[in-house]
């Protein structure tokens, strides 16, 4: 193992983070930096494309200089991303074209329903592994093209870039030298065929993408390219990118097939190993690329929940209910865990897995004068688990479900939701060590590519257990409680 450090940028959809790991996986330094969200419109999300570049070298700049390390220390730079963000920019100046589109952004939920109604998400699922949302790049790209002036004419003539933000940032740091992609993000877009491992021209006529606009798919653990020496004082290698989930997995040391995480951020994301076979689902979940390692390319079985983290955000900072994220734990303490029946079904951006229902809207139901802020806050909590149970219920019937499940992300810190979610989903729940998996994964990956690592099998081996949750929930309470949250989805989605 090689005693340099790795750097891993993280940059997610409210703020963007840089974290140094020394190559035990310990953090030594971890700088964040929150940025705007915009919505125009209901429904519509977007960033600011160079304000995620200049918060993200703004971190990596601090989070070395917290480290007391010089960009020569490090043996590699791993980046993870939030995924399915489409950006737009020319190829000369390196100018976004358009605020980047946010993967909540439900502005193209119409294309994806025409096509649909046109009976093409069976033949579009077999070639990519996903369904027709919004969610993903193609229809939001498709969008750009359209609405951005001249926009499909210059793609056309290769004056355009398209990319995820891991794209984005690796063309930033080299300075526009290198447009390319990691197999994990490209497998997000729509746009690849999981089957032949390349750009789907079938689909890429489908959604009326030109070619030109697209990157270039590499390994997610591989040399991509070095940075511009002036950006952090050095030439550091750029040695890893994947999907904010993918490298999660990796984090958590899920490398083998049936081993299982759920991440807890922004949104929630729970994925299951299935090995060198993709599992195709008949459970509305998605059929996604978990890694590509020196050419062997590993799958996923994936359930995509739009709002967790973001629904305390809500809480903080358009209800007041809470000051911090921290004092949700404390007031569902208070409860007791009893919301009094009251329910939150949190789609705010409509619900993910397994429903893909698009039109649904947020709902608080069940609330009587009895109710107040902290059985608010406690339902929003418990919604996080309840929206978990759906999607490892839907694995189970894949034939997935999980015998242990690996938690990780911000959320996880609270103790009383970690037991929530043992005691919702009757399984064990294991919290790690370190629980920035998804930056410790981008940084593993790098590291790998650098020689930091031997092989896959130090990254397991480093993998530390920090505490255990064993489900202590009876079954008709259970019961009770899942019976009341389907429900509350069922008001949610009919309105």
């Amino acid at each position: 193992m090689s005693d340099r450090c790795l750097l891993a940028l993280d940059q997610g959809t409210s703020s963007s983070r840089a974290l140094v790991f020394a190559p035990d996986g310990s953090i030594l330094a971890l700088a964040q930096r929150e940025f705007e969200q915009f919505y125009p419109r209901p429904g519509w999300v977007e960033h600011d494309p160079e304000e995620i570049w200049f918060t993200t070298l703004e971190v990596a700049r601090q989070a070395l200089a917290e480290a007391g390390l010089k960009a020569k220390d490090l043996a590699g730079i791993g980046i993870t991303n939030q995924r399915e963000t489409t950006l737009l920019w020319d190829r000369s100046s390196g100018r976004p074209l358009h605020r980047a589109i946010v993967w909540q952004d439900r502005r193209t939920a119409s294309q994806c329903s025409a096509l649909r109604a046109e009976g093409l998400e069976a033949s579009i699922r077999r070639r990519s592994g996903l369904l027709l949302d919004p969610y993903f790049s193609a229809t939001k790209l498709e969008w750009l093209l359209d609405n951005v002036p001249d926009a499909r004419e210059r793609a056309g003539r290769g004056e355009l870039a398209f990319g995820t933000v891991d794209t984005w940032l690796l063309w930033k740091l080299t300075g526009g030298r290198v447009h390319a992609t990691d197999a994990s993000n490209a497998s997000r877009t729509l746009l690849w065929d999981l089957n032949t491992q390349e750009w789907s021209p079938e689909l890429l006529e489908r959604f009326r993408i030109p070619p030109e606009v697209l990157p270039e798919v590499k390994d997610s653990s591989g040399h991509f390219g070095d940075s511009e020496p002036e950006l952090l004082g050095c030439a550091v290698p750029i040695a890893g990118i994947a999907g904010d989930q993918q490298a999660a997995m990796v984090g958590q040391a899920c490398l083998e097939a049936g081993q299982s995480k759920s991440t807890y951020g922004t949104g929630c994301f729970a994925l299951t190993h299935t090995g060198e076979t993709p599992v195709w689902s008949d459970n509305r979940l998605l059929t996604t690329v978990a890694t590509r390692i020196d050419g062997r390319i590993t799958y996923a079985v994936e359930g995509s929940i739009f709002v967790a983290g973001a629904a305390i955000k809500w809480l903080r900072d358009r209800l007041g209910f809470i000051g911090s994220a921290a004092e949700s734990e404390a007031a569902a303490r208070r409860t007791g865990g009893d919301t009094g029946g009251v329910y939150l079904v949190p789609a705010f951006t409509g619900l993910g897995a397994p429903w893909w229902d698009s039109e649904a809207r947020g709902l608080f139901c069940g609330m009587s004068l009895d109710t107040g802020p902290d059985e608010l806050v406690t339902a929003t909590l418990q919604s996080v688990a309840l929206q978990t149970r759906d999607l490892v219920d839907a694995m189970a019937a894949d034939g997935a479900r999980p015998a242990v499940l690996r938690i990780d992300g911000g959320m996880v810190v609270n103790d009383w939701l970690c037991q929530l979610l043992a005691d919702v989903l009757d399984l064990q729940v294991e919290r790690p060590e370190v629980t920035e998996t998804t930056a410790l994964g981008a940084a593993y990956l790098a590291g790998l590519a650098t020689g930091v690592y031997r092989n896959t099998q130090a990254l397991v081996d480093g993998w530390r257990l920090e505490r255990r949750f064993e489900p202590d929930m009876t079954a008709s309470h259970r019961r009770e409680l899942l019976d009341g949250w389907q429900q509350a989805v069922r008001r949610a989605r009919n309105g």
